[in-house]
């Protein structure tokens, strides 16, 4: 799994006897510190707002003691208020930092108010998000309710609280899930549950216990903290839940008003808003900390009538296929509107493709955090789970949409066209009223699938992610004024998407728009072919055997078995020839050499190669497969293992074109996929046609929204 972002420097730091390790990030004044609440968590608590605050600021995170990369200490007193502050002001020691805006989680809170005032002139700006702050706001009424339910909880419960000992130490992961659980009231929180318990379960039982026994130590009185929080003279923010059920609202409504500070309460929130609603929070924070620091930048407007039509265009950088669609459908709006102009925002290795075809890459691009890299650090061997890999992209989607938005927001943009841009069509869905400009979400496919070895577990989890997507567009259809199927209504796969919830078929045929398959280009005629041969250098005597794996990263192990399987094919097969493309993400050097194998990297005009080979060994990706199916070339594809989408909805529209055969890699070996080779160059093609206008109607389907 990769990180949104990673340090620019990091260390460790010695406070009394613990070790705390901290990390900096980014550049820009001031410096924000992100205190976690430890030892329930650490730093990664972080990993949604992180990234947004370091395109602009210098930040500093650490991990508190007993968790993350810092020292364990269980002794009651190495975890008082003291000696969280003092790892504080060790820290920006360490850093060489001055002056902070301090932003804390719960818990953390209290600390930062024994920060302020013993050490006032560190201090700018101070962010509480669910503050803990003893004896302010009143009774926690649904936390009460919540420690009756953990009570029954219990197969032996004696009248046990909820803080006790003896419970969090003899039934530490019992008691972590249940406490997460109760303060995430939001529906659909899956994965921000799995991290905060993951996270939690990091430490131990007894470290947590010495922690909450150490809250108690030296507890000040409510008139000590009322005048605390009346002294504080900088900005303040507070962010509150009103469904927190570990800290009242009240406390937050409370801190507010005693420091003067804003007051931000999320309806229908609980107490981790910070993951849950990372947008709203992100803009909060980011907001708060520009205005202490404000950058004045020079502002231009142009008259409605003198405006240019606008299209950004967001293209998925997982594989290469969709870019080359989206030129397709590029091209043909210009057709339709010759005066539109359409910048992209982009990642590699989409940029590379786009600057060579001439396109305006915006230069926001920059700051994306890389999603093919990320799945390509999920994958093992020819093993990618994708439907999980996407779950684990949580904190890189997050980051990319905050670009995106802050794109459109400076841009007066007519229309948006998000190629499978899942972070737009998500977090738009989430905070509607962000969107600024006409949406068109493209796909070729719709809904998560479960994987067979994944069980009960996998297929709740993947009918929870679709019913967020089925409320999403009843509860504001708005949102997407374009939802288009790259595709047929038959491409659909007919399975349903969960239990109460409609097929996938019937639901994508109430909501989508179908324009066809769009290739990148239209397939070669006969005449075409032979020129293209001769102008790629393929000789009319050579079998020429293309291996591609896209251009995600994702594929090294499929490389590898077809090259192994070569030398068994040229010993049946005279005059054949295997180019071996690695792509822009896979090392090309180290493969055997052998006379007819060419390894080459990225190839610019790989389509072409593919149009007039005589055989293809591929992944399963659609756009890869679709055009061999649309110029009528055999190929053997190999779906990832536990990659839901080439598994099942590739496999469908495949198997409903008659298109290539389908190959298991975890059950072949070189010489069985040398045989299989040598059938499929033998074997007629006969496909079903793909059409060749799917570009032009999703253009049309595009233009009048310009």
């Amino acid at each position: 799994m990769m990180r949104a972002r990673l340090p620019d420097r990091e260390g460790d730091v010695e406070s009394g006897d613990v070790t705390i390790h901290y990390e900096v990030h980014g550049s820009g004044s001031p410096t924000v510190l992100l205190v976690p609440p430890s030892p329930i968590t650490h730093a990664q608590i972080w990993k949604t707002l992180l990234p947004h605050l370091a395109r602009r600021n210098r930040v500093v995170t650490f991990d508190g003691r007993g968790n993350g990369r810092s020292g364990r200490p269980t002794a009651v007193e190495d975890h008082s208020r003291a000696a969280n502050v003092a790892d504080i002001v060790a820290v920006l020691d360490a850093t060489g930092t001055r002056e902070v805006v301090v932003v804390t989680l719960c818990d953390a809170a209290w600390w930062a108010l024994d920060l302020i005032a013993g050490h006032p002139e560190r201090v700018v700006g101070f962010v509480a998000i669910e503050p803990g702050v003893p004896h302010l706001g009143g009774p926690q009424a649904h936390w009460a309710a919540a420690v009756a339910t953990w009570d029954a909880h219990l197969e032996d419960p004696q009248g046990w609280q909820l803080y006790n000992r003896h419970v969090i130490t003899t039934a530490h992961r019992r008691w972590v899930e249940f406490f997460f659980d109760a303060q995430l009231v939001e529906p659909h929180s899956t994965k921000q549950l799995e991290d905060a318990v993951g996270w939690a379960l990091e430490s131990t039982g007894e470290i947590l216990a010495a922690s909450e026994e150490g809250h108690d130590l030296d507890p000040p009185t409510r008139d000590e903290i009322v005048a605390r929080c009346r002294r504080i003279g900088v900005p303040v923010l507070v962010v509150h839940g009103d469904r927190d059920v570990c800290q009242n609202v009240d406390k937050g409504r409370e801190l507010a008003e005693l420091t003067g500070g804003e007051l931000l309460v999320i309806e229908g929130g609980g107490h981790l808003a910070l993951v849950r609603d990372p947008v709203r929070v992100n803009r909060a924070v980011g907001d708060f900390v520009d205005r202490l620091s404000p950058r004045p930048a020079p502002r231009r407007w142009t008259r409605a009538p003198s405006r240019t039509p606008r299209v950004l265009y967001v293209s998925s950088p997982i594989g290469l296929g969709h870019v080359r669609r989206d030129l397709a459908i590029t091209d043909e709006l210009r057709r339709l509107r010759p005066d539109v102009e359409v910048e992209w925002l982009a990642q590699d290795p989409v940029t590379a493709v786009l600057r060579a075809a001439g396109q305006h890459v915006h230069p926001a691009s920059r700051w994306l955090a890389s999603e093919s890299g990320h799945l390509a650090s999920e994958a093992d061997g020819h093993d990618l789970h994708c439907f999980q890999a996407l779950r684990r992209m949580d904190e890189i989607l997050v980051a990319n949409f905050m670009v995106f938005q802050e794109v459109v927001e400076s841009g007066r943009y007519d229309v948006v066209v998000g190629d499978e841009a899942w972070d737009v069509d998500h977090f738009w869905h989430e905070n509607p009223e962000l969107k600024r400009a006409a949406h068109v979400w493209f796909t070729d496919f719709v809904g998560f699938l479960p994987m067979p070895d994944g069980g009960p577990r996998e297929a709740a989890l993947t009918a929870d992610y679709n019913a967020e997507m089925v409320e999403h567009v009843a509860r504001f259809p708005r949102v997407r004024d374009r939802a288009v199927f790259v595709g047929n209504p038959e491409d659909v796969v007919p399975d349903g998407l969960g239990p109460g919830l409609p097929t996938i078929r019937d639901w994508t045929q109430a909501n989508f728009d179908f324009c066809g398959y769009v290739t990148g280009d239209a397939p070669p005629t006969d005449d075409e072919r032979a020129q293209w041969r001769s102008r790629l250098g393929y000789r009319d005597d050579e079998r020429v055997c293309v291996v591609t794996v896209g251009g995600s990263g994702v594929g090294r192990a499929l490389l590898d078995l077809a090259v192994a399987a070569f030398p068994h094919v040229a010993r049946d097969v005279p005059g054949f020839r295997m180019v071996a493309v690695a792509g822009p993400r896979i090392d090309d050097h180290g493969f055997p050499r052998h006379r007819g194998l060419d390894v080459r990297g990225f190839v610019p005009d790989l389509y072409r190669h593919l149009a007039v080979c005589d055989l293809a060994v591929v992944q399963g990706g659609l756009a890869t497969t679709m055009e061999l199916a649309a110029s009528q070339r055999p190929f053997l594809y190999f779906p990832l293992q536990h990659h839901f989408e080439q598994s099942f909805h590739v496999r469908h529209r495949l198997e409903r074109y008659g298109a290539g055969t389908c190959m298991d890699f975890a059950t072949t070996d070189p010489e069985s996929l040398a045989d299989a080779m040598v059938r499929a160059l033998a074997a007629p093609v006969r496909y079903r046609p793909v059409e060749t206008d799917g570009a032009a109607r999703a253009a049309r389907l595009v233009a009048d929204l310009v």
